[in-house]
């Protein structure tokens, strides 16, 4: 079986599933946010894996910048020693990327199952279409598979129709912004994040309702569970902190004391 052949099996994987999911939740939105939140379960350890490796890289930023500073015109011996340093304290500067990676084939398969392209729709719009149903959520979009520009550009649905979807593509943007802009780090790497944020709302603009929907959502999970995650882990370290100088503290007021006392 050729990839092409695997990539078919997949999208219709996953076509199958949300329909078995909406034939118990009734309503296709409601369909894609429970499968989000399965993979997002499913994700789970790899996402608190991410959260440690991104404290990790920013407890070591001074020490990476005095490499930078040490060695700024020596691309090769900076590129050595930085390489060096990570693997001394077993930090992996790529360790955050994997949940967003392993994420990226079920939404390219979303999108073409939603959407698919204008000659050949995507198996659920096409099932929408041949068995003349609607993927509602909650009466607030009609159909998952139409995208902002679809809905806004029908004069029949008009703007107003067309809110739902664009607060979707608002939040779209906005996702993609948010972890960035919580996170402790480098003014140039927030400015990256939000061009990255205004980019996908071009992106999203284009984008069926349900991908939008299940990238919204995903998102939104990923910002509350990073920012408990590293509330929990930092709280850890204070108080790891405070043990470790909780008996240098007792031994100096101990020294302290035995100086002050007087010989009888």
């Amino acid at each position: 079986m050729g990839i092409g052949a695997l990539w078919q099996a997949f999208q219709q994987a996953i076509f199958v599933f949300l329909q078995q999911i909406e034939g118990v939740v009734g309503d296709w939105g409601l369909a894609i946010i429970v499968l989000t939140v399965l993979v997002r379960l499913a994700l789970m350890p790899l996402t608190l894996k991410q959260t440690k490796s991104m404290l990790e890289m920013q407890e070591i930023q001074p020490k990476i910048k005095e490499l930078q500073a040490k060695y700024k015109d020596d691309k090769e011996k900076l590129q050595e020693e930085t390489l060096k340093f990570y693997q001394e304290n077993k930090v992996n500067p790529l360790g955050g990327c994997l949940p967003a990676l392993l994420q990226m084939p079920l939404m390219f398969a979303l999108y073409r199952v939603l959407g698919g392209t204008a000659a050949r729709p995507g198996v659920l719009m096409k099932f929408f279409l041949e068995n003349h149903i609607t993927g509602q959520f909650y009466f607030l979009i009609p159909n998952i598979a139409s995208t902002p520009k679809q809905v806004y550009s029908d004069p029949k649905l008009g703007a107003i129709a067309a809110i739902p979807y664009i607060l979707l593509v608002i939040l779209f943007g906005l996702s993609v912004w948010l972890p960035q802009a919580l996170m402790p780090g480098e003014k140039q790497q927030k400015m990256i994040g939000a061009y990255m944020g205004v980019m996908m709302l071009f992106f999203g603009w284009s984008a069926p309702a349900g991908v939008l929907l299940y990238w919204d959502i995903s998102s939104l999970w990923g910002v509350a569970q990073q920012q408990i995650t590293m509330g929990m882990a930092k709280r850890a370290k204070a108080q790891e902190v405070v043990l470790v100088q909780s008996p240098n503290v007792a031994e100096s007021k101990a020294k302290k004391g035995s100086k002050n006392r007087k010989p009888s």
